[in-house]
């Protein structure tokens, strides 16, 4: 077997791990295609004799090549707004949720994307794929101790500021289905109900007009916003896996995205809400999700797929 032979083969068994790490670093799968097209490119400069632990040495490799576009990235930063996208799929079963192997949630995904990028990577190759810090240090180009407080300080951001789903997809559904249905009245008590006290709604509207506050916080001033435009935007949405988690897809008549909108909930309230505006990411190649059925502003059980 020659060379490039192995490491194809290596590429092969390890592809949904590397995708993992890269869609965690990098939040793009634009990016995490240029990143493993990267990371392979550059094995034809690596002898196969001197690798013990090719699941490593790939993560390794992958690592280096993420910094290096964060970095790059994050010089050009002014001109960018964020730089993630969603996973989006039909909400069917909750057995769908395992297409969404790569998928971190949105939430977490905006954290991440404020951090330095060697914090970024100490925090997700360490805490997320378990890498050991004196490993994760030579990709970072620090000392393990160094590294470690880099993912310490990561960490900490990550806990206040990305709080995790707690409730299983189904109890997820139960309570996103509620809201959908309080919005889509304008039932301004039962949306506060349903809404964690510190609820965070976040809106990215990329290069369009303003079309929701950018951040909005609290319960009463997030359930005074679905309220008023709930009973117009809610009729237009679909259930769907968003990043893992519930969510929902909204279309315009024509069968358009017009947003996608994810969800943490946690217990049963919801902590977070994202809405995806940024037509950039809201591309008909990079939202698959597909309705199963209308739903008329009166149907009972609006976000049930039949």
């Amino acid at each position: 077997m020659d060379d490039k032979q192995w490491f194809a083969e290596q590429f092969a068994q390890h592809r949904q791990r590397l995708r993992a790490v890269a869609y965690r670093l990098l939040g793009s799968r634009t990016e995490v295609d240029d990143a493993l097209q990267e990371a392979w490119l550059r094995t034809t400069r690596a002898d196969p004799a001197a690798i013990i632990n090719p699941a490593a040495w790939l993560t390794t490799l992958v690592g280096r090549v993420c910094i290096d576009m964060l970095r790059a990235r994050q010089a050009r930063r002014e001109q960018l707004s964020a730089t993630w996208e969603p996973l989006v799929s039909e909400y069917g079963d909750p057995e769908e949720a395992s297409l969404h192997t790569d998928a971190v949630g949105i939430a977490l995904l905006v954290v991440l994307d404020s951090l330095e990028p060697a914090e970024r990577l100490a925090v997700v190759l360490h805490d997320m794929f378990g890498m050991p810090f004196d490993q994760v240090a030579t990709v970072v180009g620090r000392t393990p101790a160094a590294t470690r407080q880099l993912a310490s300080r990561a960490r900490r951001r990550l806990r206040e500021h990305a709080p995790q789903p707690r409730a299983g997809l189904a109890a997820q559904r139960r309570v996103v289905d509620a809201f959908l249905a309080a919005a889509r009245a304008g039932d301004f008590d039962a949306l506060l109900a349903l809404l964690d006290p510190d609820v965070v709604f976040r809106s990215d509207n990329g290069r369009r007009a303003r079309l929701a506050p950018a951040v909005l916080t609290g319960g009463r001033a997030v359930a005074g916003r679905a309220a008023d435009a709930g009973p117009r935007f809610a009729r237009l949405c679909a259930p769907a896996l968003v990043n893992g988690v519930a969510g929902v897809v909204a279309r315009d008549r024509g069968g358009k995205p017009i947003a996608v909108v994810g969800f943490t909930v946690r217990g049963d309230r919801i902590a977070t809400i994202d809405m995806i505006l940024d037509p950039d990411k809201l591309m008909i190649d990079s939202v698959s999700v597909k309705p199963r059925h209308q739903f008329a502003p009166d149907t009972p059980d609006f976000g049930k797929p039949r």
